[in-house]
């Protein structure tokens, strides 16, 4: 009896399933709203922002705000180079992570923390737009919306009461709209001292926390509450006003103008050690001042020459003569690989007396490591010229406050006279030869300094005059170095060394400037020039 009862119960079983699905189906079917409309379709144009909103979330903030800059550049420089980005930040990171965790640690009992896996994946953060401030302050001021949905692979190995657990971090997604302020401006590369970021809002931060391959997220009530800590603790970190303060250079050194002209005069090297197995050396001289970003000086090639003799100047800024020092290396020149090093000896700036001429012979040394046995060899001697001149503080001063001269009488009252003061060129370098001379020309007419032989820092401290029926608002200066040769009969006469071109609207505005400006076809070659404006008025 009780095998024919449990037959006949699914047997009911699979019919009133059955007949529950052909009802429902029919119900569906046959008994519909008959109050449902089609849908008003209306273009974007003509929708308010709120509802814009709705339709698009995601919508870049530079469509909707005026204010915020497309930087689709920069997205896709992010992409190109994220992988080797992923690899550096890494890197970073751990060398940061590493004293925080040591320091914390002890305070929860547990006995090591460790980074196992640490990659922040091959999707790259994007940047939905950037604004950018304009303050009278030295201060760059930027604020961009970043959005990532990374799929980062950050696994922890810890270490506790002698057991190990392994927590990963996956599918990592951050929304955030940090302040990133450059201050202060410096003349020194990369031209900001430090980096200020705060957070002008508290992010958003979504990520999956495994352990021990569980999703430790999924549990009730746990995610919302780390991420409300989350977000919490950052915004109580970095929240603004609160910043995150990364200092780049030294501002008091950044900010250190020079003060005083170094002249250097490479004379002559005697005796030198001979690096090539067949025939003589063929040497040269690379001049730099230490604790200096600004790029090295090199004196020409001497082919074939042990004794060789150069007599070229050069002149170099000087910011601090008490910390810095002239390093002089010899090296042979090679056409294919690298240039061997046939010595160096270093002059500290503070054993130099101001304002007189030095002539020093110094003995080549292999380094400055005074207990390595191979500097009691001689490797020959360098002979140079060293004089410095400090700058005057009365005459700077004098130079500063000295007002603009007036132009003479007869010059057109709508107009002006535009001067040209060409001061000097550091690191001009010609193929052939380098006898530099600078060519002024505006508007047709043309104007010549003189020519200084083998020079590569020359000064001229030339002025030239323009007199002109209106301002030049729209006019540019064309300035050109050249070289040529002494020699008569030589294949390449002349060479042009580096050119620039000049924008006159600003002296016009400014009545005065002074700056240095890197040449135009020249590798490191920069010349100075002084720019007045002068009216009757």
């Amino acid at each position: 009896m009780g095998f024919f009862s449990t037959i006949l119960g699914f047997c009911g079983f699979g019919a009133g399933i059955s007949t529950g699905l052909v009802i429902g189906y029919y119900l569906f079917i046959y008994f519909q709203p008959s109050d449902v409309k089609d849908p008003v379709i209306r273009p974007l144009a003509e929708q308010d922002s709120q509802s814009l909103q709705q339709l698009l979330p995601e919508i870049p903030p530079w469509v909707k705000n005026p204010d915020y800059d497309r930087i689709d550049w920069l997205n896709k420089f992010l992409e190109l180079m994220w992988p080797y980005l992923d690899k550096a930040i890494c890197k970073t990171a751990k060398n940061i992570a590493k004293p925080i965790i040591a320091e914390q640690i002890p305070k929860y009992k547990i006995e090591s923390v460790e980074f196992e896996e640490l990659t922040l994946g091959s999707l790259p953060p994007t940047f939905q737009g950037m604004k950018v401030f304009t303050t009278g302050e030295k201060e760059l001021i930027m604020e961009p919306s970043l959005k990532w949905a990374g799929n980062p692979n950050v696994t922890l190995g810890v270490k506790a009461f002698g057991l190990k657990a392994t927590v990963q971090v996956v599918d990592l997604q951050i929304f955030a709209q940090p302040r990133i302020t450059l201050k202060p401006l410096v003349p020194s590369f990369p031209c900001f001292a430090k980096i200020f970021v705060s957070l002008m809002e508290k992010p958003h931060v979504d990520f999956g926390l495994k352990l021990v391959g569980a999703d430790l997220m999924s549990i009730p009530g746990l995610y919302r509450f780390v991420q409300e800590l989350i977000k919490d603790q950052v915004a109580n970190m970095y929240l603004w006003p609160k910043t995150l303060e990364v200092e780049i250079l030294d501002p008091a050194k950044a900010m250190k103008k020079p003060v005083g002209i170094l002249h250097v005069k490479v004379i002559r090297a005697m005796k030198l050690r001979k690096k090539d197995l067949l025939g003589a050396s063929d040497p040269y001289v690379k001049l730099k001042i230490t604790e200096s970003k600004a790029p090295s000086k090199k004196t020409t090639v001497k082919h074939k020459n042990l004794n060789p003799e150069w007599n070229e100047e050069f002149s170099i800024a000087i910011k601090d003569p008490e910390s810095q020092a002239l390093e002089l290396i010899v090296y042979d020149w090679e056409q294919v690989g690298k240039h061997d090093k046939m010595g160096m000896n270093v002059v500290p700036l503070k054993e130099i007396a101001p304002d007189e001429p030095n002539v020093m012979t110094l003995d080549l040394l292999k380094n400055l490591d005074k207990n390595d046995s191979q500097d009691d060899k001689f490797r020959g001697q360098l002979v140079v010229e060293l004089t410095y001149k400090p700058f005057k503080e009365d005459d700077m001063s004098k130079d500063l406050d000295k007002p603009l001269q007036k132009a003479p009488e007869g010059t057109p009252p709508s107009g002006g006279v535009l001067v040209v003061i060409v001061h000097e060129a550091q690191d001009v370098e010609g193929k052939h030869h380098t006898n530099p001379y600078v060519r002024v020309i505006f508007k047709g007419e043309e104007r010549k300094t003189k020519h200084i032989k083998k020079n590569r820092d020359p000064r001229w401290e030339e002025e030239f005059t323009f007199v002109l029926e209106e301002p030049p608002l729209k006019e540019n200066l064309r300035v050109e170095v050249l070289s040529t040769s002494t020699r008569i009969g030589l294949l390449h006469p002349k060479e042009t060394l580096g050119y620039v071109n000049i924008n006159l609207a600003d002296v016009v505005n400014n009545k005065r400037i002074n700056e240095k400006y890197h040449l135009i076809d020249s590798k490191n070659g920069m010349i100075q020039i002084e720019l007045q404006w002068r009216t009757s008025s």
